[in-house]
């Protein structure tokens, strides 16, 4: 039997899973990041992106975050996001409103960095229409 890695999501308002799994997909902010049993420690932030959670005999889980930090330890995966819903949860109307913010923070930034901060942003939340 393979060995599990313990992951756990959590929201500024509860812990939303916790729980032994074989490989959680994270959007970090460098590129994706596959973590199974076993993985090297390792520290990134989170861009705007998709968690996909896969576990042998269930189906797999999509769960869009946006900000946060993903950290992973001897003991395991843990993400801490800004702000998480699943995938199935997620309609144009909802994305189109985070686009309209991320759009008016690209507007409002006082900096190159805020600009261009706030445009990755955007332009994430933009390629997030292709999944939905």
């Amino acid at each position: 039997m393979a060995e599990k890695l313990h992951f756990e999501l959590v929201s500024p308002e509860r812990l939303l899973l916790s729980e032994s799994v074989d490989l959680v997909t994270v959007p970090g902010k460098e590129g994706d990041i596959g973590v199974l049993a076993g993985h090297a420690p390792l520290m990134t932030t989170l861009r705007p992106g998709v968690i996909n959670v896969d576990d042998a005999g269930r189906p797999q889980r999509r769960i869009f975050v946006r900000g946060g930090f993903a950290e992973v330890t001897s003991a395991g995966l843990t993400v801490l996001a800004e702000f998480t819903v699943p995938i199935e949860e997620l309609d144009r109307a909802t994305i189109d409103r985070e686009i309209g913010y991320a759009t008016e923070d690209v507007n409002d930034a006082k900096s190159e960095q805020a600009r261009q901060a706030a445009q990755e942003k955007l332009d994430h939340l933009r390629q997030l229409l292709e999944v939905v």
